[in-house]
């Protein structure tokens, strides 16, 4: 009656759905860990950033500093660049610096990057909530499948004792214990890295109009250097 023992008798079908339900599980405890990391180096990419922008630098030598490094931009620093170097553009276009015009353009590029660095961010979360959406169910297919199972059986032999019907439960119920156990974790990542995201959202959604009302005041109103 160990759990070895029990995995080992259940039939193929429920062997079946518990090979699934630990692949899952397996899947989603890489997703997991992926996540964490990803989510921390975004938090202190983001600090990073803030720290030397609102340090009172020149937006033009940051900007072309920021472009020299051969790294992909990610976070507030992919923004930043995608929506100065509109901005650049477009007054090196207009004689007339309209500002509501480079504006416009600076924050379309800018709304460019924040949809792909969400896209980024919430990359394999969907993912993780179908795991925690369908485990508990596959689980209890296989239980419902294993005990259906283990009553014909009882009905062909003839015997009624609990013993001899225990063993073919116990087996099936593995199988929704290996459900939640995929399930669970699941879940629990997915709300926790969710709201991480929406965190994160909201802070490079914030920089975007600090830095378009910053490009306001600083640049659309003059002419280029």
């Amino acid at each position: 009656m160990s759990i070895v023992g029990l995995i080992g008798g259940a039939s193929p079908l429920v062997q079946g759905v518990m090979l699934l339900l630990l692949m899952a599980s397996i899947v989603s405890w890489m997703i997991i860990v992926h996540k964490r990391g990803q989510m921390k180096r975004a938090r202190a990419e983001i600090e990073a950033f803030e720290e030397k922008f609102w340090s009172g630098v020149n937006l033009s030598d940051f900007y072309h500093a920021l472009t020299r490094d051969e790294r992909p931009r990610i976070g507030m620093a992919s923004l930043f660049e995608a929506g100065f170097r509109e901005f650049a553009r477009l007054r090196r276009q207009d004689v007339n610096h309209d500002p509501a015009m480079l504006l416009e353009g600076a924050q379309r590029g800018m709304k460019v990057a924040l949809t792909r660095e969400m896209d980024r961010l919430e990359d394999h979360l969907p993912v993780l909530a179908t795991i925690g959406s369908i485990s508990p169910y596959v689980g209890l297919f296989g239980t419902v499948w294993g005990i259906m199972s283990s009553f014909m059986g009882l009905a062909n032999a003839g015997n009624t004792t609990l013993q001899a019907v225990a063993p073919g439960i116990a087996e099936a119920l593995v199988a929704t214990a290996m459900g939640l156990f995929a399930a669970i974790p699941a879940v629990v990542a997915y709300n926790r890295y969710t709201n991480d995201v929406d965190r994160l959202f909201n802070r490079l959604d914030g920089f975007q109009d600090e830095f378009l009302s910053l490009l306001h005041r600083q640049g659309a109103s003059r002419p280029a250097a």
